[in-house]
């Protein structure tokens, strides 16, 4: 008992999340509660975490912003669908920047934004 709680003063005093989820975690998730189907299979054997009857998207981990543009464009195209992206906010403090500079180039070439956090997990 002693154990568990000193762990959970550690995880507090450091705002630090007490389960470390995923991302899989959060696409299966998220692609659930929004109606669509994961782990797309396209014809050059890529893998898109969620399509849903109006977007492709691509899930990230905010520090990971970058990535998620070119691989959600690039499934979008050959799915002829909406680019979309789910960026994974774990430390809001942290994970802003990364979402100021997402949004960006998001405006810029129409990519559809959602965040995620781990409370979503909890709830769901």
């Amino acid at each position: 008992m002693k154990k568990i709680l000193l762990l959970y003063l550690i995880f507090s005093l450091f705002n630090l999340p007490a389960i470390a989820y995923y991302e899989k975690d959060y696409q299966t998730a998220w692609c659930i509660a929004n109606e669509g189907k994961t782990e797309v299979i396209l014809p050059d054997k890529t893998r898109v975490d969620c399509v849903t009857r109006t977007h492709a998207i691509e899930f990230d981990f905010a520090k990971k912003w970058g990535e998620s543009i070119g691989q959600s464009l690039y499934y979008a195209s050959i799915l002829e669908k909406t680019p979309g992206i789910v960026l994974i906010i774990e430390n809001p403090e942290k994970d802003l920047k990364y979402l100021k500079r997402l949004e960006t180039v998001a405006n810029k070439y129409n990519i559809k934004i959602w965040t995620i956090t781990p409370d979503f997990l909890v709830k769901n």
